[in-house]
Order: structure tokens, then sequence, then C-alpha cells
């Protein structure tokens, strides 16, 4: 199959035939090659997961309560998604991509800045922190994919992936996900980073990933459009909550 088909066929398998992948993140280039395109997505099935929202400042994007009355706990749930530095474009499922921000505009490297983190610490799941950089500020774009996740033999320990995946072809994005389905504990995302589809526009985008995603579990979904230069961005949204 050519990368178009594995990353259609990954969307029915991985996104829309699957209740629950959890929180995901894919970064590629619009189907028109005219733009690059972070996604973002948050599920949720317990009542303090479900009770978010994406809001908007700038270019920034976080999680904030729909209803801050019913909050039960919020060290997990409430972050920053997106950031952004000149340049460099940042997603992730956490408060680490502020840890990132903070250290790339320190000097540091993604691993460096990364290396002070671990995985989610919400047993028995241990959800993955997932992250991705796309970095347009050297002779040629790079994407940078992070996931930190339980260690097999001692889940007190966690293990760091990294990833420099080869630049996408138009219309293909390198996509990580928290889990492989649903399940108690939740079964942690354990293969390469996915190929999955980018649409020519941003609003596209949204609307694909928006319809594949389990309608009783997905709760609010983000697509940044960047320019090929990394000159410019903005965010579309959609919440399910209003």
């Amino acid at each position: 199959m050519s990368a178009k088909e594995i990353a259609s066929s990954t969307l029915k398998s991985h996104v829309a035939g699957n209740p629950y992948p959890g929180r995901g993140l894919v970064i590629g280039k619009s189907a028109s090659g005219e733009a690059w395109q972070q996604v973002y997505w948050i599920m949720g099935r317990s009542p303090n997961s479900r009770n978010r929202q994406f809001s908007l400042e700038g270019t920034t994007l976080s999680t904030e309560p729909f209803d801050p009355s019913k909050v039960e706990d919020p060290s997990l749930i409430i972050y920053e998604a997106m950031l952004e530095l000149p340049g460099q474009f940042l997603v992730s499922n956490g408060d680490q991509t502020r840890t990132l921000c903070d250290g790339l505009a320190a000097g540091k490297t993604a691993k460096q800045a990364l290396s002070t983190r671990d995985r989610e610490p919400d047993a028995p799941n241990y959800t993955p922190r997932i992250t991705g950089q796309l970095d347009l500020t050297g002779d040629t774009p790079e994407i940078g994919l992070s996931i930190l996740k339980a260690n097999k033999i001692d889940p007190t320990y966690s293990d760091r992936h990294y990833y420099y995946p080869q630049e996408p072809a138009n219309g293909i994005g390198y996509g990580l996900t928290t889990y492989m389905g649903d399940g108690n504990p939740l079964p942690t995302f354990n293969v390469d980073p996915l190929l999955l589809p980018i649409a020519a526009t941003a609003e596209e985008t949204l609307e694909l990933y928006w319809d594949a995603l389990d309608e009783d579990n997905r709760i609010s979904l983000a697509v940044k459009e960047i320019a090929l230069d990394g000159s410019s961005s903005r965010v579309v949204l959609r919440n399910k909550y209003v």
C-alpha cells in the first residue's frame, strides 16, 4: 500500500474503529502542500475527564473545566496543550508542553527538557506522556515525537522513546495516541508512530478526525495550521459541550 493508503487505513482501524485511543496528536503537511498542521484531541470516560473543553488565547491552546464546580482533580486534565516559540510549534497531552517550551527557550534539547518528566502517575493505567515538536528554525523542517511510558517490568520507572521521522509527503502526518484501545487497565500505546491523514485545510482535518472519533468518548479537537516557513499560525477547534 502507498503511504496515503496506509494513513487512511490506520485512521479507520485505530481511530474510527477504536472506542478509546485516548488523547492523540498528529503532525504533518496538508494535502495541498501549502501548510503544516498539528492535530490534538482529548477523550474521556470518567466524569472528571469529560468535564473539559479547549480554550484558545492567541495561539496557545489550553484545556479548562467545562463546569468548574464539578472538578475532582485538575492535576492531569488542565494544561497548555499547544505552545509556540519562534519557529517552534509544540503539542502534548499534559503540562510537559510547558516543560518543553521552557527548556527549549533556555537552550536545552527536547530530550534534555523532557528528561525531567515521567509517565503520568495515574496507576494502574500509567498514561503515557505524548509530545510533538515541529521545528522550522533550521535549513530543513524537523518533526520530533516523544512518548514517556511506564517500564514493563517496574512501572515506577519510565521508558523514554524519541522519534525523528523523515519529512512526510503532502497529506500525511505522524501520530501518537495514549492507548491502543479501551480496557481496564487501559492498554498503553505500544507501536511506532502511526501514519495518519492530513486534509487540505485545518477545517477539513478537524471534520475528518471529529467524525472518526467515538461519539460518546470524544471531548474536544483542535487543529493548528502553520505557514510553511513558520511565520504564522491559526487554530480551529471544536468542543463537545458548548
